[in-house]
């Protein structure tokens, strides 16, 4: 849990006067991978880890931020040209209030301090979970009225001109409109949500500690390839395609082509069927789907890796385990686990030595909760 004490008293030492807090928190998607950004559906959770803003205006058009995480500080100017020079986790701050500008949204200058527990490289949408939380501080001590749905696509933006990843919208749609004790179950097309309970499932993530990097994975290439199989279809995306349509006319793609839409044809699918199970209160035909989930990654869209391969193939040998799939972009990153209630630290604790005596690599276990998406945290 963060420290929202440190992150005001370290502000009004540096700034000389007490700030407004913003936060935003980070996500698990519990099922739905890589189909975001093919008009399909997901279902993400906001989680209890989160990046919290310490933010005050200035009379300048100037943003000076500084990250306790990192020790690193940086300086821009509104009317500046952009700076590609600067350090990545910058690139997120610049990125959200550039495109704030963009957007017809007049900004004041303003001091920032960020502060985050979202492990950074765990496929817990971290650079989500600041852009939220800086944009939405941004636009708050402008007087810059905003709706939610406008500021989660200035994150996507913010990710894919300045980061370099062509993510869909799952990520900064869950770190903004997370529901405590629910899931969110999205339409990417058309936008449409709802949120499902599941306040009753005890999930367990597992950081392989191995780190992926997005921008240098083949996270975009795999972006490429479906928009080329939906193209050879016919389709503006593969959303549009059904299992049986593939079935009959898979001869019109190459191998490689069929496997990527494979897995998206069935993922939306199998995201429908778990929204179905969670609303009969069936967790253990959930856990079913999720351990499909993971064998289309791992087989079919070849995102996943030996480590996240390993943490699955370990936590599905142990008692009490519904359901085991790499979460995230992939390439590295977690696993989230659906655990039967009251055998939680006992897998976290049987997880985590078997991971360290099978890889020798010594992971981090983290027990996560649905949770609220951003805030302006009452001071």
């Amino acid at each position: 849990m963060l420290d929202v004490k440190r992150l005001t008293t370290e502000f009004e030492q540096r700034y000389g006067a007490k700030p407004r807090m913003f936060r935003a928190p980070g996500r698990v998607n519990l099922i739905g991978e890589h189909t975001d950004y093919n008009d399909g559906f997901v279902f993400p959770c906001a989680i209890d880890f989160a990046t919290n803003v310490a933010c005050l205006p200035r009379q300048d058009r100037r943003i000076t931020a500084r990250t306790l995480n990192l020790d690193r500080s940086f300086s821009f100017g509104l009317d500046d040209a952009i700076d590609e020079s600067v350090p990545q986790w910058a690139k997120y701050v610049q990125g959200v209030a550039l495109i704030l500008e963009r957007n017809g949204h007049r900004l004041k200058g303003a001091d920032l301090m960020i502060d985050s527990d979202v492990p950074i490289g765990a496929g817990l949408s971290s650079s989500a979970a600041l852009e939220i939380s800086t944009a939405f501080a941004l636009a708050t001590v402008s007087g810059v009225r905003i709706d939610g749905i406008e500021i989660a696509y200035i994150g996507q933006s913010a990710e894919h001109e300045f980061a370099g990843v062509r993510s869909g919208i799952m990520d900064q749609f869950a770190s903004v409109f997370g529901r405590r004790g629910h899931g969110i179950f999205l339409d990417c097309r058309s936008m449409e949500w709802k949120p499902i309970p599941v306040s009753n499932a005890k999930w367990v993530i597992c950081n392989t500690k191995k780190k992926h990097d997005l921008a240098e994975s083949e996270y975009n290439k795999r972006r490429s390839q479906c928009e080329e199989a939906a193209a050879l279809l016919g389709k503006s995306s593969l959303r549009d395609v059904t299992a049986a349509e593939l079935g009959s006319r898979s001869e019109t793609l190459p191998p490689l082509l069929l496997k990527r839409a494979r897995h998206v044809v069935s993922e939306n699918n199998r995201v429908l069927s778990a929204v179905n199970v969670l609303e009969n209160g069936s967790l253990v035909e959930f856990g079913k789907l999720m351990n499909r989930s993971h064998e289309s990654l791992r087989d079919d869209y070849e995102v996943s890796s030996p480590e996240l391969d390993t943490m699955v193939e370990l936590a599905r040998s142990m008692p009490g385990l519904l359901g085991a799939r790499m979460t995230g972009g992939g390439f590295g990153g977690s696993t989230v686990n659906l655990v039967e209630a009251g055998r939680e630290l006992e897998f976290a604790e049987s997880i985590f030595t078997a991971y360290s005596d099978a890889t020798g690599i010594t992971p981090e276990i983290y027990h996560c909760e649905a949770s609220d998406g951003m805030a302006e945290i009452d001071m």
